[in-house]
């Protein structure tokens, strides 16, 4: 069998401690020994988002987890701030149509950060906006968004409600620091495990406004999960073999150090911008690029799509399209969760042979020589 490569933005591979890890025999949720491993979950998670409060684990996507912060911290009717740069922008404002809120679309341009003084002025337009939903890392366009300057804004007002899905575990985002009131990410990301988990951190004053909440709510409950997670399990059936995963990928980062894993993604993504650029190609986000994966766009007349299908069926390689008005146009190349230099080379190897094929100019060796020169900072 020859060799593939998941190099996309989510889902991404996988440890072998932590697949060994959930291959375990299974145990019952409502056990001493279970009990034990979610406690240790419980802790590290709190450290991969820097806070003293309680982190919820959901058996969901993160798309579950935006959901259960929009249900657990509105009513219907109320006015909501979201910054709609991004696939993920305009998913925020559909669950907030969905559950009955009336949301401000603040409209951002594709691969640009949110301007703070925009967010500032629709503040004073609106003065009972109730929070503000933002990504942290706008995965669709592998743009990052300024929210430890938005922060400052509603430290005293509106509530912060991040999206975190590839920022936590990727960069630092100190919650309590900060002063973020919700955040939220998934296990198939930085946290090096199968989809299959949603998580959701909040400030004690998001958690206070929890009791005010009008929006319906049953399973994503999160005052009802946070009353027996704290016991050490949850309100309904975990999913227990992902939380043992996720118990060995939290060690793993721990044994690495966070600082350490968060200059690994900045590195790589800085060699993956460096080599795109070596190349004569533009990046999707130059003003603010995510450290989690690196946008591009293909050269003028180049069908991305058929690009993509190449490195995919030929080459076994897999990263991800361009969305909706990105489609056929630009390429995301991942560097988030268990990756590493070599993931970068092989990476940028395949995107030289790649252009090459599809009739472009591309000296080989160009673009891997220019991310080599970044990577070998650890080495020197």
């Amino acid at each position: 069998m020859i060799k593939q490569y998941l190099l996309a933005p989510g889902p991404t591979p996988i440890p072998n401690e932590v697949a060994l890890a959930m291959a375990e025999t299974m145990i019952h949720h409502r056990t001493p020994q279970f009990n034990k491993i979610f406690f240790e979950v419980r802790d590290g998670l709190q450290e991969v988002f820097g806070t003293k409060n309680d982190v919820i684990v959901l058996a969901s996507s993160g798309t579950g987890a935006m959901e259960a912060a929009v249900t657990n911290l509105f009513s219907p009717g109320e006015k909501v701030l979201v910054v709609n740069g991004g696939k993920f922008g305009e998913r925020w404002l559909e669950i907030g149509k969905a559950f009955g809120l009336d949301p401000i679309d603040l409209k951002v341009e594709w691969g640009k950060p949110v301007a703070v003084e925009a967010i500032e002025q629709k503040f004073k337009e609106h003065r009972d906006i109730q929070a503000i939903l933002v990504q942290a890392s706008e995965t669709s366009t592998t743009t990052w968004h300024p929210i430890e300057k938005i922060a400052k804004l509603t430290r005293n007002g509106p509530l912060l409600i991040v999206d975190g899905v590839t920022a936590v575990g990727v960069k630092k985002v100190p919650m309590d620091e900060w002063g973020v009131d919700a955040f939220v990410t998934g296990s198939q990301k930085a946290m090096m495990l199968p989809p299959g988990l949603g998580f959701v951190a909040l400030s004690e004053r998001a958690w206070a406004r929890t009791a005010k909440a009008k929006l319906p709510r049953f399973y994503f409950n999160l005052n009802l999960e946070r009353k027996n997670q704290q016991k050490g399990s949850g309100a309904f059936t975990p999913a227990v073999s992902l939380i043992f995963g996720l118990r060995a990928s939290l060690q793993l980062m721990r044994k690495e150090g966070l600082d350490n894993v968060y200059a690994r993604h900045e590195r790589m993504a800085r060699a993956t911008r460096a080599a795109a650029t070596a190349l004569g190609m533009k990046l999707l986000a130059p003003e603010s690029p995510s450290p989690a994966a690196t946008g591009i766009w293909t050269p003028p007349g180049m069908n991305a799509d058929h690009l993509l299908d190449f490195f995919r069926d030929k080459m076994l390689i897999t990263f991800a399209e361009g969305q909706d008005q990105l489609r056929g146009k630009a390429i995301r190349i991942a560097h988030v969760g268990y990756m590493g230099a070599f993931d970068v080379v092989t990476a940028i190897a395949a995107l030289e042979m790649g252009l090459r094929k599809f009739g472009a100019e591309v000296k080989f060796g160009q673009g891997v020589a220019a991310a080599e020169e970044v990577l070998m900072e650890t080495l020197r």
